[in-house]
């Protein structure tokens, strides 16, 4: 009979177990966080930029010396109030 006492595990073994599965669910909780952030990382870096805008853009091109400011406020004029009227 003592085949039912050889087999019994001590407080080592409890020990291991409590720790072995600590560990395990750590490391599921820290995957499943990581591919969680990696999939929200990569919809982040996919978005667009806006669009600038046509005064932005007249803006950026009077600051690089291409058109003088002349020019400038009349297209600024024009963006803003409609092509002038036809006569």
């Amino acid at each position: 009979m003592t085949f039912w006492y050889t087999h019994d595990m001590g407080g080592w073994g409890w020990f291991g177990m409590s720790v072995g599965m600590v560990l395990f669910w750590a490391l599921i909780v820290t995957v499943l966080v990581l591919v969680v952030r990696s999939v929200d990382h990569t919809r982040e870096r996919t978005r667009t930029p806006a669009a600038p805008t046509p005064e932005q853009i007249l803006g950026e091109r009077y600051a690089r010396g291409e058109i003088d400011e002349e020019e400038y406020r009349r297209r600024l004029s024009t963006l803003r109030n409609g092509p002038p009227p036809k006569s």
